[in-house]
Order: structure tokens, then sequence, then C-alpha cells
């Protein structure tokens, strides 16, 4: 993960990360048998829209890659919005230390609640053949999701780069563009 240092205005978000992070890693090891995903498999790995706070914190990441790997971002920035992920390369993802929360929990058994019905959802190559998964191997991801939502409004609020302040979302592509700007 990217030193962010001159970037306090990310340390709530990184700190959620750190947070996430650890949750998924306890249900890899409590799950490795059963979970499939692995570098190479990137069946999931869309071109995703994203909160300022998570774009902001992609753009430092991305503008501090090496430099083969900035080289290959200069020609992504075009990409459709319903194609593969720009961040893509031979199937791994060049800022994978510094993915997206979205990014950090597919193929997870997610919980969530649809029209009032609670349901989990994991990638149908994981957990083949399990009836049932524990209640301690399962990311709520609407709590998920409603943190992330408060930790983008406070950056939203705190942030003195009036970009971040101007859009609720922003494309992969938008922000490969940003982090391009941000080398030069």
């Amino acid at each position: 993960m990217h030193d962010d240092r001159d970037h306090q205005e990310l340390a709530n978000y990184r700190l959620f990360v750190s947070r996430v992070d650890e949750l998924c890693e306890r249900i890899n090891r409590q799950f490795a048998d059963r979970i499939s995903c692995r570098a190479g498999c990137s069946g999931c790995c869309r071109h995703l829209t994203l909160f300022p706070v998570e774009a902001a914190a992609l753009v430092v990441a991305l503008a501090a890659l090496p430099v083969p790997s900035r080289r290959i971002l200069t020609t992504r920035g075009e990409l459709p919005a319903d194609g593969p992920c720009p961040l893509l390369q031979d199937d791994r993802c060049l800022a994978y230390a510094d993915r997206p929360i979205i990014c950090r929990t597919h193929g997870l058994p997610l919980l969530t609640e649809i029209d009032g019905e609670k349901r989990i959802d994991y990638c149908p190559e994981n957990f083949r053949g399990v009836a049932s998964i524990p209640g301690d191997g399962v990311m709520n991801l609407d709590l998920v999701n409603r943190t992330l939502v408060a930790i983008n409004a406070v950056f939203v609020r705190e942030t003195t780069d009036p970009v971040f302040r101007s859009t609720e979302r922003f494309s992969i592509a938008d922000i490969v563009r940003m982090a391009i700007r941000a080398m030069s």
C-alpha cells in the first residue's frame, strides 16, 4: 500500500482499508480450500466507478507506480465504461495493493439486503459443494458500504482539492487520466 504521510486527508480511508483487509484475510484463511480467487483470475474486474475518497487514494497510488506500469496506464484512459478494468495487465491488477474496497471484497461471501430479503452472495467459483457458510465467515456488505459512504462524506467535506468535491463518482478511466496528469 502506498505511504500517505503527505496525504493526511486519506487517513480515515486507509484505516478502513486496513480493517477490511484484516477481515478479508481472516475469511481467506478460514476458507482457503474453498476460495479459488487468485492472481490471474480477473473475471470480476470490470470498469467501475468510485467515490471521491477512493479516487483520490487511487490517483496517489497510480502516480507512484514504477515507470513501466505508468507507461502502460498512459494507454488506458479511453477504455469503454462497460469493459474490463483499465488497471488490468495480463489479468493482473497494476494497483493491486491499492485497489478499491469493492475489489478487495469480490468473491468473498457478502451479506446484503435486497428488497428486505437478506442474502449471501459470492463468486460461483468459490464455495462449491458447501451447503452453508458460518456467520463469522460472511462480510456484511451493507455495513461496509455505509462506512465507506461516511468516510467519503468526511473526505469530500475536508479535501482542499476541488476536483474531488465536484463529482459524486469517478470512473477508473477518469482516475487513470488524473494520475497521468499527476505524473507529469
